[in-house]
């Protein structure tokens, strides 16, 4: 299920956080799980020589981008590693940008471009345009309202999907700010250990254990520095 701010705080749309006209009402719970969403290789930004030494870390990068890794591995992180500004995905496979990244999908999967797109429409919907984080800060932005509020880390947990393969959820729960903000955030993108992300699933709501639940709404966000044509491109790079 997506989650959505009080229906007073923004126009009624799917999602996160739920602003009023007048005041700010609690969030409800937002999806969770990061989904059976497999990429079939990692995309490098960081230029390197190739000795064997950087092939056997771009695999071993590989096979945890691919939700394969052992449980010693993994390790705590801090918001820091999604510091920033960031924008949903979502508008650009309303309005047709991402339309590129469909057909690839549906030229080496199983679905048809109109399959793959009401798959991702169900994923990546959201009502929620962008999110800062900043320090211990992380607000969010429905309609040109905010809502803001302090997190602190409250560990992760191991999912494991129907594919066999896992995914790590970092959790932040609440400490103080708006009433609005989600008790519990959860971030997920394919990384499990500190390091700065380039894209993350965002998952919130009142109830910890629920959201670890949630499979079927993966509310996405990219850098807000980009276009949705270098979007598309680094989709497709994956």
């Amino acid at each position: 299920m997506t989650s959505r701010l009080n229906h007073r705080f923004a126009p009624r749309r799917l999602l996160l956080v739920a602003l009023t006209a007048t005041l700010i009402a609690p969030l409800t719970p937002s999806g969770a799980a990061f989904a059976d969403h497999t990429p079939s290789q990692t995309h490098n930004h960081d230029s390197h020589d190739h000795s064997a030494h950087d092939h056997s870390q771009d695999e071993a990068a590989t096979q945890i981008y691919k939700g394969y890794f052992d449980d010693a591995a993994i390790q705590d992180r801090t918001l820091q590693d999604w510091a920033g500004t960031w924008q949903s995905v979502y508008p650009y496979l309303l309005d047709g940008t991402l339309a590129p990244v469909m057909e690839k999908k549906a030229a080496t999967g199983e679905k048809t471009v109109a399959e793959y797109t009401s798959y991702y429409d169900t994923g990546y919907k959201t009502p929620v345009e962008t999110i800062t984080i900043n320090g211990d800060e992380v607000s969010f932005v429905e309609g040109g309202n905010r809502v803001t509020a302090t997190y602190t880390s409250d560990g992760y947990e191991v999912l494991t999907y129907a594919k066999g393969n896992r995914g790590v959820r970092y959790i932040f729960a609440k400490t103080d700010g708006s009433e609005a903000a989600p008790q519990f955030i959860q971030f997920s993108d394919h990384r499990i250990t500190p390091s700065k992300s380039d894209h993350y699933h965002l998952y919130w709501g009142n109830d910890r254990a629920a959201l670890l639940k949630e499979v079927t709404n993966w509310p996405t966000y990219y850098p807000a520095s980009l276009t949705g044509d270098e979007i598309v491109d680094e989709m497709l790079a994956h």
